[in-house]
């Protein structure tokens, strides 16, 4: 069940749904429209791909898999940024200017690269790695690569002692669901519709 919410939240390449919310979300828009912030209070395009799929890569691979994530200095440097946390407590002009910078194409791969290693960590999983607390140990692994950027003090207290399937279920689908939602305020904000 987990990888067919899963395949919602990612594009066709990962999860084989065309009509997928990410499709809906990220699809049918050209490069500048991925840049578009329509007004100050919004997100664009390329800034919310970036933070989805950040978010889920450090959650599945760093906190639940205590493995090292997808993102690695060749990423960041394909990528064309400069920064390794999630992005959550940016300031409006930290998010315009990774929206300017960041390598739209690469940004794209990035996210099924990430999609697709989570599809393979969850379909390794055992009974029991869906059980259990999250590890205050793993969570402070993640802050110090510089994962939570300018919230690291809160994130640090949020995750440790939260069941592992609602935080895996909660950063894999419902925070992508809801930037989602967003994203579809930005294409309608913008006057680029939705997708598919």
């Amino acid at each position: 069940m987990f990888l067919d919410q899963h395949a919602a939240m990612h594009s066709a390449a990962v999860g084989g749904n065309k009509m997928s919310a990410a499709e809906r979300a990220f699809a049918g828009v050209t490069d500048e429209q991925m840049r578009v912030r329509p007004r100050e209070d919004l997100n664009s395009l390329a800034w919310l791909m970036w933070h989805i799929a950040r978010a889920e890569d450090i959650i599945v691979n760093t906190v639940l898999s205590g493995r090292a994530p997808v993102f690695d200095d060749t990423w960041m440097k394909r990528l064309g940024i400069g920064r390794r946390d999630f992005g959550t407590g940016m300031t409006s002009p930290e998010v315009t200017e990774l929206t300017r910078q960041i390598d739209l194409a690469t940004l794209r791969e990035y996210r099924d690269a990430v999609g697709l290693r989570t599809r393979d960590v969850v379909k390794s999983f055992k009974p029991q790695d869906w059980e259990g607390q999250v590890a205050a140990e793993a969570v402070e692994r993640a802050a110090a690569d510089g994962a939570f950027g300018a919230r690291r003090e809160m994130l640090v207290k949020a995750f440790p002692g939260r069941p592992r399937a609602a935080v895996l279920s909660g950063i894999a689908l419902f925070h992508s669901a809801g930037h989602m939602g967003e994203a579809a305020t930005v294409r309608t904000a913008g006057g680029f519709g939705t997708g598919v």
